[in-house]
């Protein structure tokens, strides 16, 4: 094959080849003494491959001339190349959380000064919940790991026959991170798998209604502080999400209600 469509066919440039004939890492099958044209053949794609793998996994040329040269054998490259690809994976999966985290903190300033929002002081009353929990090291950790406890409980309560209440969660903060409970209200019997906790009446919450998706809902939280400050009060206990209305689907269309137990000073 001529060195164009050796590289057509190997997914690489002429220019990248040329180099890799000068560093001596893959050698033409043939010049032409007369053209210098260079020719390769099918089986040096196998090298090739190897090449442009090693070179994916970070190394260097001169190391890929030394691996190649040790004959690096199919199991230990695939093995080396399951490996980088689960260290970019878990990368990708960072990057993708820290995101999250700057948009959820860019509405937020956005949002600031709007203060349009509709606060209810009431009691709350006691509950029996169905729940999991989980430790987090921050906020910004909590969204991929919550979706599957829910779907553990609501599970667990089907495949008791029971009808769930609403689903609920709740937050304990303190310096080593974040305790997360997640579950959904629950007057039956014990279920497998699944904690049973029973939250107290609270006397006095401030609440809220937050509508759409989870991913603007720190907008929401964060509103509380204006009304505690204006009203001298301060929180207390545990506050709560309660899921009214959750279609599938449709987060956007979602109605949570935020409630904050508060004590005035």
């Amino acid at each position: 094959m001529k060195i164009g469509d050796f590289a057509r066919i190997g997914g690489v440039s002429v220019r990248m080849l040329r180099n890799y004939d000068e560093l001596g890492l893959l050698v033409p099958a043939h010049v032409d003494p007369w053209t210098s044209y260079r020719s390769y053949t099918a089986s040096q794609l196998a090298r090739l491959n190897r090449i442009v793998a090693l070179r994916g996994l970070g190394f260097g040329l001169d190391a890929i001339g030394t691996l190649l040269d040790e004959n690096l054998g199919v199991e230990q490259l695939e093995g080396m190349l399951r490996l980088r690809r689960a260290e970019l994976a878990e990368q990708l999966q960072a990057t993708s959380d820290q995101l999250r985290a700057v948009e959820a903190r860019l509405r937020l300033i956005e949002g600031e000064g709007m203060t349009e929002r509709e606060f209810v002081v009431k009691a709350l009353p006691a509950l029996q919940v169905a729940e999991k929990s989980f430790r987090v090291a921050g906020p910004e950790e909590i969204g991929p790991r919550v979706g599957p406890l829910f779907g553990q409980v609501f599970g667990a309560v089907a495949a008791a026959g029971g009808q769930p209440g609403p689903g609920i969660s709740y937050y304990r903060m303190d310096e080593d991170g974040l305790e997360c409970h997640a579950g959904c209200v629950w007057g039956g019997e014990a279920l497998p798998g699944v904690d049973l906790v029973d939250l107290p009446a609270v006397t006095e919450a401030v609440t809220q209604l937050h509508l759409g998706a989870m991913a603007t809902i720190g907008e929401s939280w964060q509103a509380f502080g204006a009304w505690l400050e204006e009203n001298g009060a301060e929180p207390c206990g545990l506050s709560r999400e309660v899921y009214l209305e959750t279609p599938p689907g449709d987060e956007d269309a979602w109605v949570t209600e935020l409630q904050m137990p508060f004590v005035r000073r």
